[in-house]
C-alpha cells in the first residue's frame, strides 16, 4: 500500500486437468494477451534482482507513509515464470498421487481434509508400485515425525515433499494412463534448482527488510498454472516470518473453483505448525486469459461458472477466515473489495463474532482512486483501511485500471453514486454557509 501446495478433492479428469500446469508457448514468459493485469516478462537473472530492488524501495516508501502498511510483490517478478510453471506442475503431480492412492482406498470424493491415508496400507502400495521398500518408507515417516496417528492425510503427504526430492535416486511415481513409473522431477534441471534457491533468497532479503521497517508483505496471486509454485513459496517464507505476528500474506482468488480448499488447506497447516495466518481475498484478475488457455490446452476452466457464483465463494471463503480470528486469533485477513455488499458482509460478520477494528485483524482496501464512498466511511468508522497504489509505467498501469473497473460489475454505476453523493455535500455546506469545514 503477501503454502504449501493448495488442497483439491480428487474428481474425475484429474490427468486431464494436469494440463494446467504444463509449460505452453503462448502463455508464461509471453504476453500471450494479459491485459488483465500487470505480469512481468523475464528476461534474465540480474533483471529479478531489479525488480527485488524495486520492491525494496516500495516497502521502504510504505514504511515512511504510515503505520503498519502494506506492500505488494510479484513472484514472477522474482523467477522465471516458466520455472512457477514447471513448478506447479511437479507439485500437482504430487497432489494426484496421493489422491490416486486414496480413490484406491474407497475415499474418492470426501472431503480435502478428511482424506486419510492407512499408513500401514501407505507403506504396502508404495512397495508394491516399487516406489520405495518398507524399510525406506518407514524412514520417510520416522524422519518427519508423522504418521503417528497412524494415518497421513494430504498436508503430511505434502511435507513429506522437500525430503523425498532430495533422495540420491529420482522419485518415481505410477502415470496411471501408461502403467508405467516415470520420475516426478523429469523436468528439473541444475539451472532450475539455483533458480528455486534464488527466489527463495529474494523473499528472505524483502520478508527481512518488511521486518525491519514494520511492513506487511502481501504476495500477489497470479494465474492459476503458477498458483501451486506461488503459494508453496510463499507458505515457506509465512514458517519462518510469521511465527510473532502475520508478516506475510498470501493473496486468494475466489474466482477460482478450488479457493475454499486453498484456504482451509492453509489455514490447518498453520494450526498444525503453530503460526500466523495472513491472508488477502480477491475475486481475480485473469479471467479471460484463464479461460483461453484452458479452451486452448483442452483442460477444464478453473474459473467459477458465474460471477454470483464468485460471490458465495468470496463470502465463504471471509466467513471461515473470520470464524478463525474468533477462535484462534492467530489469522488476519484483508478484505481487499469494491463490492459494497461484500463489505457489509464483513461488517455483519464481525459485529456477530465479536470482532472489534481496533482488534485490527481484519482491514479492508480498494485501489487508489475508487470506491472512495466505500474506504472514507470505514477509515471514519475505525476500520484499518487501505488504498492499493499500482505504479509503474503509464501504458502499463492503465491496462490494469481499466480491468479493474471492467470486471467490477456496475463500477460507473458506483462512480455516478459517489459523484452524486459529492454533490449532494457540496450543496449542503453551500446552503449551511459552512463550504470548507465539515
Amino acid at each position: 500500500m503477501g503454502h504449501g501446495p493448495s488442497p483439491s478433492s480428487p474428481t474425475p479428469g484429474a490427468e486431464k486437468r494436469e494440463k494446467q500446469y504444463r509449460v505452453h508457448q503462448g502463455f508464461g514468459d509471453h504476453h500471450g494477451g494479459v491485459t488483465g493485469a500487470h505480469t512481468y516478462f523475464y528476461a534474465d537473472e540480474a533483471k529479478c534482482d531489479q525488480h527485488m530492488e524495486t520492491f525494496l524501495r516500495c516497502i521502504d516508501a510504505s514504511s515512511g507513509s504510515s503505520e503498519d502498511g502494506f506492500s505488494a510483490i510479484k513472484l514472477t517478478a522474482l523467477a522465471r515464470p516458466q520455472f512457477l510453471v514447471r513448478f506447479s506442475e511437479v507439485l500437482v503431480k504430487w497432489r494426484r498421487f496421493f489422491h490416486q492412492m486414496a480413490a484406491e482406498e474407497g475415499q474418492a470424493g470426501r472431503a480435502v481434509l478428511d482424506t486419510k491415508l492407512q499408513v500401514e496400507k501407505l507403506q504396502e502400495a508404495l512397495a508394491n508400485l516399487g516406489i520405495a521398500s518398507k524399510a525406506e518408507s518407514q524412514q520417510w515417516f520416522t524422519g518427519e515425525n508423522l504418521g503417528t496417528s497412524g494415518t497421513v492425510d494430504l498436508l503430511d503427504w505434502n511435507s513429506l515433499f522437500d525430503s523425498r526430492t532430495k533422495l540420491s535416486r529420482p522419485l518415481l511415481i505410477p502415470n496411471r494412463k501408461t502403467g508405467q513409473l516415470e520420475p516426478l522431477l523429469s523436468r528439473f534441471s541444475e539451472d532450475e534448482e539455483l533458480q528455486m534457491k534464488r527466489v527463495l533468497q529474494r523473499m528472505d532479503v524483502l520478508a527481512r527488510r518488511a521486518m525491519e521497517k514494520g511492513v506487511r508483505l502481501m504476495v500477489d496471486a497470479e494465474q492459476s498454472y503458477f498458483q501451486p509454485a506461488i503459494s508453496r513459496l510463499t507458505v515457506e517464507t509465512q514458517r519462518r516470518f510469521n511465527r510473532s505476528q502475520p508478516l506475510i500474506y498470501n493473496t486468494y482468488q475466489c474466482y477460482l473453483r478450488e479457493a475454499y480448499n486453498n484456504v482451509t488447506g492453509d489455514m490447518e497447516l498453520s494450526r498444525r505448525e503453530g503460526w500466523h495466518f495472513g491472508s488477502k481475498l480477491v475475486r481475480g484478475a485473469y479471467m479471460e486469459q484463464e479461460r483461453e488457455r484452458a479452451a486452448q490446452m483442452g483442460y477444464e476452466d478453473p474459473i467459477n461458472p458465474t460471477y454470483e457464483k464468485t460471490n458465495e465463494m468470496y463470502h465463504r471463503c471471509l466467513d471461515y477466515v473470520l470464524e478463525e480470528i474468533k477462535q484462534r486469533r492467530k489469522a488476519s485477513v484483508m478484505v481487499a473489495t469494491h463490492n459494497e455488499d461484500t463489505v457489509k458482509f464483513a461488517l455483519r460478520r464481525m459485529m456477530e463474532l465479536g470482532i472489534h477494528p481496533s482488534d485490527k485483524k481484519v482491514c479492508f482496501g480498494q485501489l487508489l482512486g475508487m470506491c472512495d464512498q466505500i474506504t472514507f466511511p470505514l477509515g471514519q468508522a475505525g476500520f484499518p483501511v487501505y488504498k492499493y497504489v499500482p505504479y509503474g509505467p503509464v501504458n502499463e498501469v492503465l491496462p490494469y485500471l481499466s480491468r479493474r473497473a471492467q470486471e467490477n460489475r456496475g463500477f460507473m454505476q458506483r462512480a455516478n453514486r459517489e459523484r452524486d453523493l459529492l454533490w449532494k455535500e457540496v450543496k449542503r455546506r453551500l446552503l449551511s454557509g459552512n463550504l470548507f469545514s465539515p
